[in-house]
């Protein structure tokens, strides 16, 4: 039975959808099968972090009001066998059946290895739907101090998963910057109040990556963000993996 991981944040801005891409990514070179989820209704773009504009036809919410099957709303990846996105409608008809999603996350678990669910940010109706049917969760922060508070109270809101089931993810780290605003990766940690899952530090070829559509493997770049997620995919799957340097 695989795993449903949502990936959240307590604002925008975050990089979410560049974690959701390119741990999914790594999972599926790893040989695991994976399903990345754009849960962001209206403001979908987990798409094109992947490579995938415009591939799609069919989303989540066709599924859940019976117009297609699971198996017909998946689109996999053109270059990754293992790897498939389920996108979400620009717009919404009527409200989400939480209920419907969940049955369709059951049937999600039953066929991949991981779903990571890129969820809307903030704590409205987008984030209660993607933790409604979760197994685990990924709170993304970066370390000025109001993305911390908000990681902060998105763990509050998170209270439901037991103990070890939540994790951070500290997103953007440039070593000077901390250094000049006196904070440390354990600030973010104490702040936050969850264990750590990995460090990602600031990297110009990830911004070059997202805007042209094109995720790191394929960029051949494997150096700092891209080693990041790499690290990050593989203690997902129970690895122990040392944290890097940020330099």
């Amino acid at each position: 039975m695989g795993q449903v991981i949502a990936v959240v944040s307590g604002k925008g801005g975050t990089g979410k959808t560049s974690f959701v891409s390119h741990v999914g990514l790594y999972l599926a070179n790893m040989g695991k099968k994976v399903l990345c989820l754009d849960c962001d209704i209206g403001l979908r773009n987990l798409d094109i972090a992947l490579g995938m504009s415009d591939c799609m036809v069919m989303d989540f919410t066709d599924v859940l009001e019976g117009r297609c099957s699971l198996e017909e709303a998946i689109t996999p990846h053109p270059r990754v066998p293992t790897l498939s996105l389920l996108t979400a409608p620009n717009t919404l008809r009527r409200p989400v059946d939480s209920a419907a999603f969940q049955r369709m996350l059951s049937q999600i678990r039953r066929q991949f290895d991981y779903c990571l669910i890129d969820a809307a940010a903030g704590l409205g109706a987008g984030f209660r739907l993607a933790v409604a049917g979760c197994d685990r969760a990924i709170v993304v922060t970066t370390t000025d101090p109001t993305s911390l508070r908000d990681a902060q109270r998105t763990v509050m809101e998170l209270g439901r998963l037991p103990r070890g089931r939540v994790h951070l993810v500290v997103n953007r780290c440039k070593r000077r910057l901390m250094r000049s605003l006196h904070q440390t990766i354990d600030d973010a940690i104490d702040t936050a109040g969850l264990p750590l899952l990995g460090v990602v530090p600031e990297d110009e070829a990830l911004t070059l990556a997202m805007g042209r559509g094109i995720p790191l493997p394929f960029l051949g770049s494997d150096r700092y963000a891209g080693r990041a997620y790499r690290n990050i995919a593989a203690r997902i799957t129970g690895i122990r993996v040392p944290l890097m340097r940020i330099h």
